[in-house]
């Protein structure tokens, strides 16, 4: 008879304190990153590639748990169970008293999908989860036609893949001052009734994608973020053009400090354009759009910004108080927050994988739960996914924004969660199915977390 394993635990990381207090069934902060192969899911092998993937992750196989001042993870012996698809995508993982992991693989004719809570990891550190098990798989699968076993491009210990980089690159210097939070455009509309995200992707090529940013003269990231705007836009009323319109976009730090952690390091920044006193031609948009990255996506003030966050976590006031006083705190300033944001884009950049695998993957994507709308993009190979995720009814915006990429040249491919959502092909050329689960300048910089 095997030994328990001693029981471990570590503090959440600065980015994940937030998740457990703000959680809900409305938006579980949960995120799915899934991989679509060319042939059906082997469940046995899958199930085999898990176990052998999560010994790389072992941080992964944690519960949480309250303590009197913090939430913490304490490492756990439940076992990673593959399962076939049985529940809506970004279905919630945390219940509060529930001793359960906060991770699930599931699977659906060709594809893989993993799911996981925001407290345990960022997209960054998800993707390589997955990349590590799609690579495991693959390999159970086709390993004797190669002559080469193919190894994923990440060869962090596991010390380094459960780091805390907030920690690390913490600095006790003073930020700027804090300024007031400005009310944002909101998007208003009716609500789903159920729990289930609404949930739209759209296909296209890199290549013609890239070949639009030029025409524009800017990046991939800064054209589909100005596409998003216009597309907002375009559903404002006069009278609400009187607030901003502020997009956040997640940023991986680790393109910026060096870090190889599997935990959450991510910063935000946002992008806000205001129509009362800015130009509603695309041009400006896009120049707009371009100068607020230049100016914020720099080590200095992602540094200031890091620091700001984790100062409020090195408080003596704030470490003292008690779990539950936090969490009214922590709902309050998310509430804040809300109040001046719009939406979020998140790119998550290329996904790379070993030259062997490349005939058995067609694309990966990504989706994220929100109580707004999400875009996040994802690119791998020639296949650009533009994912969508909404809580409301209305699917108006992602129509827009989809019918101002076919007016620029790109064929698309739209598949949505419900096929009477579908949005209005603007032209002949998009095309679109109805799936039962939504279950080379692509931006490396901007990356999610949701």
């Amino acid at each position: 008879m095997s030994e328990k394993k001693p029981t471990s635990w570590r503090r959440l990381d600065n980015a994940a304190k937030i998740f457990p207090s703000t959680s809900e069934k409305t938006d579980t902060r949960v995120f799915r990153f899934s991989c679509e192969l060319t042939e059906p899911v082997d469940p046995e092998t899958l199930q085999k590639a898990a176990d052998k993937a999560i010994k790389d992750f072992p941080h992964f196989l944690s519960i949480m748990k309250k303590g009197w001042f913090w939430y913490y993870l304490e490492s756990c012996d439940l076992p990673l169970i593959v399962h076939e698809e049985n529940r809506a995508p970004c279905s919630q993982l945390y219940f509060p008293g529930r001793k359960n992991l906060l991770i699930d693989i599931s699977y659906y004719r060709c594809r893989i999908n993993l799911e996981i809570y925001h407290v345990l990891s960022d997209g960054t550190g998800a993707v390589q989860f997955l990349k590590t098990l799609v690579c495991c798989y693959l390999t159970m699968l086709h390993g004797d036609e190669w002559e080469k076993r193919p190894t994923i491009d990440y060869d962090a210990s596991r010390t380094e893949r459960s780091a805390d980089s907030f920690q690390k690159y913490y600095s006790k210097v003073k930020g700027e001052k804090r300024k007031r939070v400005r009310r944002a455009y909101n998007i208003k509309g009716e609500k789903r009734e159920t729990e289930d995200l609404r949930m739209i992707e759209g296909i296209t090529s890199v290549k013609e994608a890239i070949a639009a940013a030029h025409s524009f003269n800017t990046t991939l990231t800064v054209y589909l973020t100005a596409v998003f705007i216009e597309a907002i836009h375009e559903e404002m009323t006069v009278r609400k053009q009187k607030y901003p319109l502020v997009l956040m976009v997640p940023v991986n730090l680790r393109n910026y400090f060096s870090s190889e952690t599997a935990t959450n390091f991510f910063g935000m920044i946002a992008v806000k354009y205001d129509f009362k006193t800015q130009p509603d031609d695309f041009s400006s948009i896009i120049e707009a759009v371009s100068e607020t990255f230049k100016t914020e996506l720099t080590k200095e003030r992602l540094s200031v910004r890091m620091n700001e966050l984790a100062a409020l976590e090195h408080n003596p006031f704030v470490r003292i108080a008690p779990l539950g006083f936090k969490n009214i705190c922590l709902k309050a300033a998310r509430h804040i927050k809300d109040y001046g944001e719009t939406a979020v884009v998140s790119n998550i950049g290329r996904v790379k994988m070993p030259e062997q695998l490349l005939p058995y993957i067609r694309m990966f994507d990504v989706f994220v739960s929100t109580l707004k709308v999400q875009l996040q993009l994802c690119s791998f190979e020639d296949k650009l996914a533009l994912c969508f995720s909404s809580a409301f009814t209305s699917s108006d915006i992602e129509r827009r924004f989809f019918r101002k990429l076919a007016d620029h040249g790109l064929n698309i491919e739209i598949r949505c969660s419900d096929i009477d959502e579908l949005p209005e092909p603007p032209e002949e050329e998009i095309r679109t199915e109805e799936t039962s689960d939504i279950h080379e300048e692509t931006s490396d910089e901007i990356s999610e977390e949701s």
